[in-house]
């Protein structure tokens, strides 16, 4: 469960964000002023940080700046104050991930974070899942190559590029659009249809068995899942 920390004196936003986070499945800290905030932002225990800039104690670029100084790189949103193009703009310079003005929308700050949470964890995978191996099947994913039981497979760059995507989602029903967005890029125009073919041709290449795949499933009405 990830856990949101909350930096912010004003008591009826505090505590509609605490209600918000909570209502969504996250863990919730919080904080009413920058020196407690920054204390608690110290010990490394949030997956994400809601920070104001007015505060008392210590406003929120000094919170932001000194973290980042000591080497603390849990993603921080901070809450600017509508118009304040300059608190943008220094608050991205002292290391904020992103910034959602005054007054906002919970929906749209809770969009944020799911995004900037989903995009950590793509991240993480991609460090630390260089290589991935399950039932004879090897992918080298810094090399771009893959192997089946030793033998090398060639696959197209989308064939590859759907795999990749599909092992970082182990055992998530991804959709086609999801697909289409992930591997060919939100701008370009491609039919659902192609996500189809392409599967089939990469079932082919890596399944000992294409009409029943033991990696890549198909999600009836969906999407597929790699086997997990």
């Amino acid at each position: 469960m990830k856990k949101i920390l909350i930096i912010e004196d004003e008591e009826p936003i505090r505590i509609v964000l605490e209600d918000d986070f909570l209502s969504e499945g996250y863990q919730v800290e919080s904080a009413s002023n920058g020196t407690e905030g920054f204390k608690r932002a110290l010990n490394k225990t949030s997956d994400l940080i809601i920070l104001d800039i007015m505060l008392p104690g210590m406003d929120g670029f000094e919170i932001c700046k000194k973290l980042r100084s000591q080497g603390i790189k849990t993603p921080i949103i901070m809450l600017t104050a509508k118009g304040q193009e300059i608190d943008r703009i220094l608050g991205l310079e002292f290391g904020a991930d992103d910034y959602v003005t005054k007054p906002f929308s919970p929906r749209e700050l809770l969009a944020r974070v799911k995004a900037i949470l989903r995009r950590m964890e793509n991240h993480i995978e991609n460090e630390e899942q260089n290589f991935f191996s399950l039932m004879g099947l090897e992918v080298d994913f810094r090399n771009y190559r893959c192997y089946k039981h030793g033998k090398e497979i060639n696959l197209t760059v989308f064939e590859f590029g759907i795999l990749k995507y599909l092992i970082q989602n182990q055992g998530r029903a991804i959709t086609r659009d999801e697909l289409l967005d992930e591997v060919w890029g939100k701008n370009v125009v491609v039919t659902p249809r192609s996500v189809d073919t392409h599967i089939a041709n990469l079932r082919k290449k890596i399944e000992n068995d294409p009409a029943n795949p033991k990696f890549i499933g198909s999600v009836h009405g969906f999407g597929y899942r790699f086997a997990d």
